[in-house]
């Protein structure tokens, strides 16, 4: 049985709308920064990086509280944050840890 799909475009709307919340979050956006290694300018350049985009959602999925504070504060529904990331580049490949 397949699971709700998203468009490309909807999930990269959605990982935009994500990275916004993230970026607002001075805290956690450190955490992420430390975590990729990535710069203010990576920040940039990435918002129109589709891969880049996945690795936010990959990022905020890590913690269901993360998910939730998102979630709130941006309207997204939590249960679409892995139909998104399923949508972008790598999401369709299974990881094992």
């Amino acid at each position: 049985m397949k699971g709700p799909v998203m468009r490309a475009e909807t999930a990269e709307a959605f990982a935009l709308t994500a990275l916004g919340w993230l970026i607002s979050d001075e805290d956690l956006l450190g955490t992420f920064m430390g975590s990729t290694g990535c710069d203010a300018e990576a920040l940039r350049q990435g918002a129109a990086n589709p891969e880049f985009l996945a690795s936010v959602l990959d990022f905020l999925s890590m913690d269901d509280a993360w998910v939730l504070r998102c979630s709130e504060a941006t309207g997204l529904a939590p249960e679409d944050f892995l139909v998104a990331r399923h949508a972008l580049p790598g999401g369709a490949q299974t990881q094992w840890t």
